[in-house]
């Protein structure tokens, strides 16, 4: 393992929360709950990790999540990830949550939100770890739907600090959404969304100037329009690229194939993240790391990328200056 790239001070903006159930933890939530798993080992769970696309691994992974039924359940997800996040050198962590997903299940959104902001207060009491909570739509179901979580959520929006957009993301465009999106704005709430991962270069247009985006989740097919390459450039917004799931995923077939290095000679803001690191071959580092194997990027080019996630996440003025001072103080000893 590269040393280097353990210490430095490294930021998470795009990680959901439920793909971070590890199967582990998986098979103690489902025996504390008394559910029986389609599985018969922690080994046979993680044989099904070999995905041919994204649905494949939303079966998986919604299927995965049915053991998450309690307040103590949510609070024990979260801070399984952020034990591990945190001796991977990461200092702030984005976690966006599905509660669609849960409601879908029976499962009240005061359930969910009251056990991750718990993890949340015991990660920044723990380990000094700043923490942001996204709630995601999902975006292949009605926008309707989407319209009434937010309703459901605005006694809690003082404890949520961004919505999002994510989910099988064919046939399923940003402008879907615009409703959502333009009530969301209303609220004050900062907004992100996936596009350009599965779905076409215009869907990250689409995200632009519909919803109003101040970050684009993946956004790997953004090469596809030069145009639109340059927008991304001129602007600045930031893409949250997960290199890693991009292979489990099919978008690239190898890490060697990723667009990365196009995406970073193109001058555009990116940072690096893990998406669904239970699911998808580990976790910030990790994808810190096998940019390094691949690409051979030296150490000013990872030190931008995290300087780039600093500059644009979710957090107060003052938490983003020591955290930036932190990596100053890296880069000088570097």
């Amino acid at each position: 393992m590269k040393d280097w790239l353990k210490a430095l001070p490294k930021v998470e903006l795009h990680l959901h929360i439920e793909g971070s159930l590890e199967p582990e933890l998986m098979f103690a939530l489902a025996e504390r709950n008394g559910i029986a798993l389609p599985y018969a080992s922690v080994k046979e769970v993680r044989a099904a990790y070999d995905f041919s696309d994204l649905q494949s691994f939303l079966d998986l992974y919604y299927q995965g999540m049915a053991v998450l039924r309690t307040t103590d359940d949510f609070n024990d997800l979260a801070i399984d990830y952020f034990r591990r996040a945190q001796a991977e050198g990461v200092v702030h962590v984005e976690l966006s949550f599905d509660p669609q997903a849960h409601l879908s299940r029976g499962i009240g959104f005061d359930v969910q939100i009251e056990g991750l902001t718990r993890a949340m207060r015991h990660a920044e009491r723990e380990w000094g770890l700043s923490t942001a909570l996204i709630m995601s739509f999902l975006r292949d179901k009605p926008a309707e739907d989407a319209m009434a979580v937010l309703e459901q959520a605005e006694p809690y929006l003082e404890l949520i600090d961004a919505v999002g957009l994510d989910s099988a993301e064919s046939g399923n465009p940003p402008s879907k959404f615009t409703e959502v999106f333009a009530r969301a704005k209303a609220l004050g709430l900062p907004r992100v969304a996936h596009a350009g991962e599965e779905g076409p270069a215009s869907y990250i247009s689409e995200a632009l100037d519909v919803l109003d985006v101040c970050r684009i989740d993946h956004g790997v097919r953004c090469l596809e329009d030069q145009e639109l390459v340059a927008r991304l450039r001129e602007t600045q917004i930031p893409l949250t690229v997960c290199p890693l799931s991009n292979v489990r995923l099919k978008v690239v077939e190898r890490i060697q194939d990723h667009p990365l290095p196009a995406l970073l000679d193109a001058g555009l803001k990116l940072t690096l993240n893990s998406d669904d690191p239970a699911y998808f071959g580990g976790g910030v580092l990790d994808n810190y790391l096998s940019c390094e194997q691949a690409f051979g990027w030296d150490k000013a080019t990872f030190i931008t990328m995290a300087r780039n996630a600093i500059e644009v996440a979710f957090m107060d003025e003052g938490r983003r200056q020591v955290l930036l001072a932190k990596l100053e103080d890296y880069s000088q000893a570097a």
